[in-house]
């Protein structure tokens, strides 16, 4: 069986120790659909995995990277054919079950999602899981009732995958949408992206009281903690906050004025672990809103096996903006 290359991670006495190297198929996590992999990304989840800055990989030893695209290599599985585009996001991919940081992946069939036009390979993978959780945001929001006459969408964290990804969708569904950065030097970046307002958080006042002024239609929301809680305060009546992370804290100092006098819902998007038929339908929408060139101003760099560690790094340190492609072929 021929061998195919894989960045494995390893714990030790000193820590995580990522190291690419050759594997075959028989090694990898079990699976019905075994994917020749193309393209993979890295995520701030994977960056908390290859670093050791997170517990995200659960056993040891394990092929990181919770996102693949590529085309199906064998099927047990009858919805699935030798050749077909497919890409796998989440569903414990990169945790607990080998991961897309490999030339070939082995999952079940209840985690591939057949590529829909006119997405192709690389564009799956620049969307990927943070582009993948803004949709569900988006898909989400409006299924309980979120448009965009009800004001502004805010969105935080605004220079991240997910933030400059709901921006992109949001702003192309037809939502008004201010971006909120610490990094204002990024303002030109960000209305690239269809921000019509951009906001530096280094001047934002919180306030104290239990509801502030309303100033957001809704919000999705990537910080938490004390961020969170003052969108949970400026939303308008009826309008919807997606929580989707947890850079600032896990916190949430609020009270449920806001949620009982102004009707305001606070959604939680799991990405990871999600039913299929809700995995299906964002997939649908990111297809419908999002083309080819809609991701070039998001992905801002591209690596191999052997530059992921750094680029890991990287995006912990603060120093990457946009997204980071993985080249699997």
């Amino acid at each position: 069986m021929s061998s195919f290359k894989a960045l494995r991670v390893y714990q030790s006495e000193s820590g995580l120790e990522p190291r690419v190297e050759s594997m075959t198929v028989d090694q990898l996590s079990d699976g019905a659909v075994v994917i020749r992999s193309a393209w993979s990304g890295i995520n701030f989840k994977d960056a908390l995995a290859v670093t050791g800055k997170g517990k995200i990989i659960r056993q040891f030893p394990l092929n990181a990277g919770i996102d693949v695209s590529g085309t199906v290599e064998t099927s047990e599985d009858p919805r699935f054919r030798p050749g077909d585009p497919v890409v796998v996001t989440g569903c414990g991919m990169g945790e607990n079950h080998d991961g897309g940081f490999a030339q070939m992946v082995r999952v079940p069939g209840d985690w591939v999602v057949p590529l829909q036009d006119p997405l192709d390979l690389r564009t799956a993978m620049a969307v990927g899981t943070a582009g993948f959780t803004a949709a569900m945001a988006l898909v989400r929001m409006e299924a309980n009732g979120q448009r965009p006459e009800q004001g502004p969408i805010l969105v935080n964290g605004a220079t991240g995958g997910v933030g400059s990804y709901a921006i992109r969708l949001f702003s192309h569904a037809g939502y008004r949408v201010t971006a909120l950065t610490g990094k204002p030097e990024a303002a030109d970046y960000l209305k690239s992206l269809g921000a019509e307002e951009v906001l530096d958080a280094g001047e934002l006042e919180f306030g104290t009281r239990p509801m502030e002024k309303g100033l957001w239609g809704g919000a999705v929301d990537s910080l938490g903690d004390e961020s969170l809680a003052w969108l949970t305060r400026t939303v308008k009546p009826w309008g919807n906050i997606a929580a989707v992370g947890l850079a600032q804290g896990i916190k949430l100092n609020t009270t449920v004025m806001p949620f009982i006098i102004r009707g305001v819902s606070l959604l939680g998007i799991d990405s990871v672990l999600c039913h299929r038929d809700i995995r299906l339908a964002t997939w649908k929408r990111v297809a419908e809103l999002l083309k080819p060139e809609d991701v070039d101003a998001i992905v801002t760099r591209e690596v191999g096996l052997d530059g992921v560690v750094k680029a890991a790094e990287a995006l912990m340190e603060r120093r990457q903006q946009g997204r980071t492609l993985v080249n699997l072929a």
